[in-house]
């Protein structure tokens, strides 16, 4: 039984703290009468964009890392993990995977970006300042950072 059985209702009925039905239920709706059903990395990653926009970090960072470890390579998958680990306060689990975006990507601008206010956020501003740069740089803005 897989966790979006049927059977299994605790998924399905899942609220928000406001009473609302949270995001992702909506994403395994359509699967609740297909017991056979296995989440493909596509479902989970519908499922962790949701759980984003919705507000929902932490339970959006959990299912984006298990689609990141499925498919390593998809630069806007690593960067909406690392997005939502920055607005967890998981800030090492985000620097960590956003070097691995500036690496794979130099001229990923967000990247850069992102990666200077989580290390101004940790403390490091002076290790920030480089990154700020280049972000404004490669996002068109030639002021001083």
């Amino acid at each position: 039984m897989n966790e979006f059985s049927v059977h299994d209702s605790t998924m399905f009925n899942a609220y928000q703290p406001n009473g609302e039905v949270a995001a992702d239920r909506w994403v395994t709706v359509r699967h609740l009468f297909d017991p056979g059903h296995v989440e493909t990395p596509a479902d989970k990653w519908e499922r962790g964009q949701l759980l984003f926009t919705s507000g929902d970090y932490i339970r959006a960072a959990e299912v984006l890392a298990e689609v990141a470890d499925e498919v390593p390579f998809q630069t806007d998958l690593f960067l909406l993990l690392a997005r939502a680990y920055y607005h967890s306060a998981q800030l090492g689990r985000a620097e960590a995977r956003l070097r691995v975006i500036v690496e794979r990507d130099p001229v990923e601008h967000y990247a850069h970006l992102l990666l200077g206010r989580t290390l101004e956020r940790q403390g490091r501003a002076e290790e920030a300042v480089p990154w700020l740069r280049l972000a404004a740089a490669f996002g068109g803005e030639l002021t001083e950072v």
